[in-house]
């Protein structure tokens, strides 16, 4: 290999360089140099499937999840997650469109049907609604055994996902107890 004077100069200084900036600098400027994906959104979550509470990092791009981890800095997980944790993406997408699997469209089967029917959002949520004011009706107390004021139903009761957040269940304590609910859990305490 022939050299002349300025490739040595040049090959003397790289060498030079090299040697006195720390390996971390000269991984720094190869990652800018050189990126290896585009930039994705990190969102992080908390695993909606059982009452531990895992942390997990959601991966998005163009408004759809692309990947699901573990988050490492999460207290209770340390960045693993069981095969149920790993599959929150499929909640929402399946290669980048909607889950087929996931449904679109309330169904309902009417007492005594064998077929389920689709039926719209709000005929669904207005059901709600009538059925727990039905049975809120039905089964109010006002006074117990000893004559004693309580305003309470004890027809109907309340579980509580462990993934939500105080203020959450703050707003749902406060709306199921001002319709006289007395029989409130909280899946992280079963």
């Amino acid at each position: 290999m022939e050299l002349n004077r300025r490739d040595f100069l040049k090959l003397t200084g790289a060498t030079a360089g090299a040697l006195i900036l720390p390996p971390e600098a000269l991984r720094v400027a190869a990652a800018r140099a050189f990126p290896l994906h585009k930039p994705i959104g990190e969102t992080l979550t908390i695993c909606c499937y059982c009452g531990v509470g895992c942390g997990a990092i959601v991966a998005s791009q163009y408004g759809q999840a692309v990947n699901i981890e573990g988050d490492p800095d999460h207290p209770i997980n340390r960045g693993s997650l069981c095969s149920k944790g790993m599959s929150l993406s499929q909640i929402h997408t399946v290669d980048g469109g909607i889950n087929p699997r996931r449904l679109q469209k309330v169904k309902y089967r009417a007492p005594g049907a064998s077929t389920w029917e689709d039926r719209p959002w709000d005929w669904a949520l207005e059901q709600i609604a009538r059925r727990v004011k039905a049975t809120r009706d039905r089964y109010f107390v006002e006074k117990d055994s000893e004559g004693r004021t309580v305003n309470r139903v004890e027809a109907i009761a309340s579980l509580g996902g462990a993934s939500l957040d105080n203020e959450e269940c703050s707003i749902l304590i406060k709306a199921l107890r001002s319709l006289g609910l007395v029989y409130i859990e909280h899946q992280a305490r079963i």
